[in-house]
């Protein structure tokens, strides 16, 4: 297992970006790599609770993903499985989206926020077991969304 982690510096304040993530109209702004929208977001910001994201492509196409909280410490960390799944939230193997290889159905994420001087440095682990290709896609995709949340912290 290879975890991807990218380290993002916002100009903005640690509750801000914490916001980001934890408020579903805010998070509807960013989740989604450019030209992709999220249409539908429910998250449930606790342990134990859940989240059920969609991110739509400019040509119409759903991606959803699941997860369930394990660690939420305020304004600090953020730890969630996550699942590629249906609309009705039931997990699905990546090969439902048509990508390649036998990833997992579930990895984890955790998402850690620190404050220095009016900005936050927020750093992304994501534990992923898949190939280099799946990898760079992932990555791909979680820095167009960072670039859509620092623009959403605008």
């Amino acid at each position: 297992m290879s975890d991807l982690v990218i380290v993002r510096v916002f100009d903005a304040p640690r509750a801000l970006v914490w916001a980001a993530w934890t408020d579903p109209k805010h998070f509807a702004r960013w989740w989604g790599p450019e030209g992709f929208t999220a249409p539908s977001c429910t998250m449930d910001v606790r342990v134990g609770g859940t989240f059920l994201w969609c991110m739509r492509s400019d040509k119409g196409e759903e991606y959803w993903n699941t997860g369930v909280y394990r660690e939420i410490v305020p304004q600090e960390r953020i730890v969630y499985t996550d699942s590629f799944a249906d609309a009705k939230g039931n997990v699905v193997p990546p090969s439902h989206y048509g990508m390649p290889g036998d990833g997992p159905e579930e990895n984890q994420v955790t998402v850690t926020f620190v404050e220095h001087d009016g900005k936050t440095t927020m750093t992304l682990r994501h534990a992923l077991t898949v190939d280099d290709n799946m990898n760079k896609m992932v990555r791909a995709g979680w820095n167009g969304s960072f670039d859509k949340l620092a623009a959403s912290l605008r």
